[in-house]
This record gives C-alpha cells, sequence and structure tokens, in this order.
C-alpha cells in the first residue's frame, strides 16, 4: 500500500514532505509516488505507546478477562495507541498471575486492528506504606524475586517494567539480580537521595510517574527526583493530564531529564470513557466526577481519566515542542519495554503503526499494521 503527499515524522525525529509504502504491515520505503493514498499534506506521527495505565471502557487489566482486554485494546487504537503495556496494581500474587495470564493469552492470540499488547509493567506490590497513594495497604510486602519470576513466567515473558520502592529491606539486592531482565522503576517510594542513588547504582533505569507518590525536589534535599535527573541512563514518566502536574514542573521535568528521556503516560483508569460514577481500580472502589478519579476519601487521585493522546496534545499546549511531545509518547516508551527495534519511530523494517492528523494534531486516522482502525 503506497501514502503520497504527507509530511512525516521521521526516525530522527524532524518532519519532512514525501510519502512512504507498506508492505506486509511494514514500513518498506519511504519516496513520494504519483499513486497511493492522498494524506493531503497531514501530518503523520508515529502510533503512541502507554507502558503505565490500568484500563477503559469499564476494564481493569488486573481483574479483566480476555474480552476485557480486547475491548481496551479497541478503545485504545481508536485513540491513535497502537501499542500497550497495562499495569497492575498492588493485589495478591494470585489475582495478578490471572491477570498476567489472560495477557499471555490475548498476546498469543493479538485480535487484528487493535492496539498491540508489547509487555506488561507491574506496579506493585513492592511500595513504601507511606507513599502507597492509590495501592492497597494490606496487599503491600516486602520485594520477592522468586515472586516477580513466577510472574513473568505466567505472562510467557511479557514482563517488562518492574516498580519498587528502594528503600525497602532487600531493594538493592532484589534491583541487582533483576535489572538485567527488567526495567526497574522507582516508584511510590519515600526514599531520599542517596538511597535513590544507590538504587539507580544498582540497575534502577526509571522513575514511576514523576513528581507523584514520591518526595518533593528540595534544594537541599533532591530526594529521587534530583537522583534520576542526574543519571543519564533514568528515564522517567510524567503524567501529562493537567491535573497530576502543573504545566510549569511538565516543562521542568523535559529540562531536567530532556526530550530523550521523558516517557509520557496517561496512567488512565477503568473510567476513562465512561459516565461520571463509582468504578474499580486494583480492587478498590475510585469515584470519577467532574474528570477527576479519586479514592474514597475524595482527595487521594486514584489515576487519570485522560488518555496518552490528549496527555501528548497537553504537552504541546503546555510549550513543549511537539516533536519532543511525540517522543515522549512513542520512542521513548518504546525504549522502556525494549521494543524499540519493532515499533515507536516511523523507519523502514519498523512496524506500520501510525497516526494521521492536522496540523493542530488532532487525531483524524489510526493505521495498524498498515491497515486504518
Amino acid at each position: 500500500m503506497k501514502f503520497k503527499n504527507a509530511i512525516i515524522l521521521g526516525d530522527d525525529f524532524t518532519f519532512r514532505k514525501g510519502g512512504f509504502t507498506v508492505e506486509n504491515g511494514i514500513f518498506a520505503s519511504f519516496e513520494e509516488t504519483e499513486s497511493g493514498i492522498d494524506l493531503e499534506g497531514r501530518y503523520v506521527i508515529p502510533g503512541l505507546i502507554d507502558i503505565h495505565f490500568h484500563g477503559n471502557s469499564g476494564e481493569d487489566f488486573s481483574v479483566t478477562d480476555f474480552d476485557g482486554l480486547t475491548k481496551i485494546a479497541a478503545s485504545l487504537a481508536r485513540r491513535g495507541i497502537t501499542s500497550f503495556a497495562p499495569a497492575s496494581m498492588t493485589m495478591p500474587e494470585a489475582v495478578l498471575e490471572k491477570a498476567y495470564r489472560n495477557a499471555a493469552e490475548f498476546h498469543a492470540k493479538q485480535p487484528a486492528g487493535i492496539s498491540r499488547l508489547a509487555g506488561i509493567n507491574m506496579e506493585g506490590p513492592y511500595f513504601s506504606k507511606e507513599k502507597k497513594g492509590a495501592q492497597a495497604e494490606e496487599y503491600l510486602m516486602l520485594p520477592d524475586v522468586h515472586m516477580v519470576e513466577r510472574l513473568d513466567k505466567a505472562s510467557g515473558g511479557l514482563l517488562k517494567i518492574v516498580c519498587i520502592a528502594p528503600e525497602l529491606p532487600g531493594a538493592l539486592d532484589f534491583i541487582e539480580k533483576i535489572s538485567s531482565r527488567f526495567t526497574v522503576s522507582l516508584a511510590h517510594t519515600n526514599a531520599d537521595y542517596e538511597i535513590a542513588k544507590m538504587a539507580i547504582n544498582a540497575g534502577a533505569r526509571q522513575l514511576t510517574h514523576l513528581f507523584n507518590a514520591m518526595p518533593p525536589l528540595l534544594h537541599r534535599q533532591p530526594g529521587v527526583i534530583g537522583a534520576g535527573a542526574e543519571a543519564h541512563q533514568v528515564m522517567a514518566e510524567l503524567i501529562c493530564d493537567g491535573a497530576h502536574v502543573h504545566e510549569s514542573a511538565v516543562r521542568a521535568a523535559f529540562a531536567m531529564f530532556s526530550a530523550d528521556r521523558i516517557i509520557l503516560i496517561s496512567d488512565a483508569l477503568s473510567c476513562l470513557g465512561m459516565p461520571e460514577g463509582i468504578y474499580e481500580s486494583g480492587g478498590q472502589k475510585i469515584l470519577m466526577k467532574n474528570g477527576a478519579a479519586v479514592l474514597s476519601d475524595g482527595v487521594t487521585f486514584a489515576g487519570s481519566t485522560t488518555d496518552l493522546y490528549k496527555c501528548m496534545q497537553k504537552a504541546i499546549s503546555f510549550g513543549i515542542r511537539a516533536e519532543d511531545a511525540i517522543k515522549a509518547a512513542s520512542a521513548n516508551p518504546a525504549k522502556a519495554i525494549r521494543e524499540e527495534d519493532r515499533v515507536g519511530s516511523i523507519a523502514v523494517g519498523k512496524q506500520a503503526d501510525f497516526v494521521v492528523c492536522d496540523k493542530n494534531f488532532n487525531l483524524q486516522e489510526c493505521y495498524i499494521d498498515g491497515l486504518p482502525v
């Protein structure tokens, strides 16, 4: 299939005019041709990749089934998200094992025309009680390498990110043992700068939802944020829904970490795309009202009600260069789940997952494997 008259965001994340050809679901070449689908000078950007969200359409990854995952993936595709790594919550191992087996089945069958499940983000249960946020305290536990190995086996090798509070007993040894196989992300932590730095030296390579569920960056107590910012091998997730992080802090995050190290995430919950009401997330009841999702206390954020594409648009509206915001929602998350050779950018040999949008980056069409959603 040939496409012409487009403005393509290449794998160097600069725009250029031209056309391209897709063969067998793969980008085959880039040249302008007289024939083909006329994209009328619109932008073509990589399909987005959400590596940290919990569900949508009333479905929660941690407790849903195959049909629920299909529903989630179909909704993502309509929103310009072509690959995803759903995040599990702090729940009993038996519950997580069932969710991971469901993911493995979905990945093996991968229904056509909907978003591709490319990994799993294990958010919990190795967290600090002080910074547990919307994680269920009764299921928090100390890090357990054998549990991670069991869950990875249940997932068929889909487990890509393991989150941990590095101040927990045994955490540094845990990080050393698993960091060659998984991306270790510091999360829901009360760690100070020194502990965070030791965790990074042990192999941690990511911060989970920067600024949220961690100590603030202070000039005498830089904490996890300071340690991560100065370690150039560390990437940082960022919820850019306009509620979790102020727009000034979004700009500061891109300045501190650079566009190469920020990963835009949605942290969206099962209530995304649903009417206001009561929903479930990680075994806890959440209330969605006035566009926010909170726990029963009415104060604690449970997650987001905004999808990744809208988060990317928010970042652009906050003054982040469009090319940088798109990279943070495509190429960077692909690296975090070690899928950058297949997805995350537009280049010969990669999956033809892309979005067609107007000059204001409003989504108009989404393609997966070169076929329209």
